[in-house]
Formats: structure tokens, C-alpha cells, sequence
């Protein structure tokens, strides 16, 4: 395991306590870190959850699984149909860069440049 891995896992770690998250962070990285710690562990990739389900994993960790699931939709780590029905997990293990957020060249088009005109 990279020793950012571990630290970060280390980072994670301190804000548990008997295996309940004691606090959400407020500070975005700190959050951030979290987040991904959430998802690699409590949801599958490839696998389709219901809003019960989604639920249920989270409150397993914490009270507040409404906020912990809105945070992970707003993060791009769960997505969701605009009807709610469905929640996927979209973070990949990407150990190159570290939080395994999805980054721009993630997608299929490349990021437009400002002022860069767009051809058909």
C-alpha cells in the first residue's frame, strides 16, 4: 500500500470511534477523504442500490445518512437518476492519484480551454 494510502487511512481512522463515525468533517479535504473511505468500503462497483440500501449501509456508520448521501451525490461518488430510483458507485481504485475522485479526463471528452471553439 502507498504511504499516502496509509496515511490518508491513518487520517480516516481518527474519526471513528467503536466503528461509528463520531463527526462529519467540516473542512472539504478532510471530508473528501472520507468520503472515498465510505464508498470503497460500504458500496460495491458494478452494483445497482436502492435508496433503502444506500440508507441502511450508511447508517450503519452514522446518524446522519441523509447528509452522508447527499455528500456523496454531490461528489460524483454515487450517482443517482434524476428520479432518485437508483444509486450506482462511480469511484474506481486510482492509486495514481490518490483520492480516486473522478477528474476531468475522466470522462470521455476532454475539457474545453477558454476561447477554444468547438468543432463538430
Amino acid at each position: 500500500m502507498p504511504d499516502n494510502d496509509r496515511s490518508s487511512s491513518h487520517g480516516v481512522a481518527a474519526l471513528f470511534s467503536r466503528g461509528r463515525l463520531t463527526a462529519i468533517p467540516r473542512k472539504p479535504a478532510r471530508r473528501e477523504q472520507l468520503l472515498v473511505h465510505l464508498t470503497r468500503t460500504l458500496f460495491e462497483p458494478d452494483r445497482t442500490y436502492s435508496e433503502r440500501e444506500v440508507n441502511e449501509a450508511l447508517l450503519t456508520v452514522h446518524d446522519d445518512y441523509s447528509a452522508l448521501r447527499r455528500y456523496l451525490v454531490v461528489a460524483g461518488l454515487l450517482t443517482r437518476p434524476k428520479d432518485g430510483s437508483s444509486y450506482r458507485r462511480t469511484l474506481t481504485a486510482s492509486p495514481a492519484t490518490g483520492s480516486g475522485l473522478p477528474t476531468p479526463c475522466d470522462s470521455a471528452d476532454p475539457p474545453l480551454i477558454a476561447g477554444e471553439a468547438v468543432t463538430g
